[in-house]
């Protein structure tokens, strides 16, 4: 089955944690188009995982609503809630889900014989899934006789066993070395590609997110920014650029007041140091001014 549209619409998460209240979400929108590869980034507690689990049909909103396709998830009833998960969505998280003792080819098959599917079709759809995540060879393996990147693609392909339309990814390479996390990402594009699925995919990794079509920035529990990856690239061009120039100050500083000190001290004439101070002042003035022309408060 193809892609959904995904349409999120003031989006509200509140959580009680004893007397405290903690709003993950405050209001966040956001659409994806049927068949688009969406990334979505942000600092830790910014909320992205609750916006992923609302979407999934694995959290409540407190307030706002979801829609995939026609499918109005946030007024879903809870057994509803449970077709929806294993007809619509398909979830692939950082931590794995896969049962040790089945096989890759029986933890591919688990999700349809909760749907009753024949044992023919299954037997046929595994082989399928498999060979999509280049795992043929791997079918009668174990998860502890797979690599982390193998198992993180047995996940993947348990996840389109049911042919659902949307994939939801919560750092799916989050535990992976670059080499596997490359691959899992370049499969994930072939998914997205090949077989039309919309995928959500929530990362701290700016390589991986740079594999979708759009990036998402959350902050504070809302869309901050929208970006494709080649604005991504300048952003974080931009950043590294202006973390240098802080840090140049910062050292700057450290010089100003060394020298202070060693005035003080009587270890440099006053010419000595009101000429070496004037300098390191007019340098750090520069890289000052630099950083005000990027929007930069110092």
């Amino acid at each position: 089955m193809k892609g959904l549209d995904i349409t999120v619409k003031d989006l509200i998460k509140i959580y009680t944690l004893g007397k405290v209240e903690v709003q993950a979400l405050r209001g966040l929108s956001m659409e994806v188009k049927a068949g688009e590869m969406v990334a979505i980034i942000g600092p830790s507690g910014s909320g992205k995982t609750t916006l992923l689990n609302i979407i999934g049909g694995l959290d409540r909103a407190t307030g706002g609503f979801v829609k995939v396709g026609n499918i109005p998830v946030t007024a879903l009833s809870t057994g509803e809630l449970v077709s929806y998960r294993r007809k619509t969505v398909g979830h692939v998280f950082q931590t794995l889900n896969l049962i040790p003792t089945l096989t890759a080819a029986e933890n591919v098959e688990l999700p349809m014989l909760a749907l009753g599917v024949p044992r023919n079709k299954r037997k046929k759809r595994v082989a399928e899934l498999l060979e999509v995540v280049g795992l043929s060879d791997r079918a009668h393996h174990k998860p502890d006789e797979l690599s982390g990147g193998e198992q993180q693609r047995v996940a993947i392909a348990a996840a389109l066993a049911n042919d659902a339309p949307v994939l939801l990814a919560d750092e799916p390479t989050g535990e992976l070395d670059t080499a596997n996390a490359k691959i899992v990402v370049n499969y994930l594009v072939k998914i997205n590609q090949e077989l039309g699925k919309t995928i959500v995919m929530v990362t701290h990794d700016p390589s991986v997110a740079r594999a979708a079509h759009r990036i998402l920035r959350i902050e504070d529990g809302v869309i901050k920014a929208v970006l494709t990856p080649s604005e991504a690239i300048a952003e974080e061009k931009a950043v590294s650029y202006i973390d240098q120039l802080r840090a140049r100050i910062a050292e700057i500083k450290e010089q100003m007041q060394r020298l202070d000190e060693k005035f003080k001290a009587g270890k440099i004439s006053g010419d000595e140091y009101v000429e070496k101070r004037q300098s390191l002042k007019q340098t750090m003035k520069s890289l000052e001014e630099e950083l005000h022309r990027m929007g930069i408060v110092t």
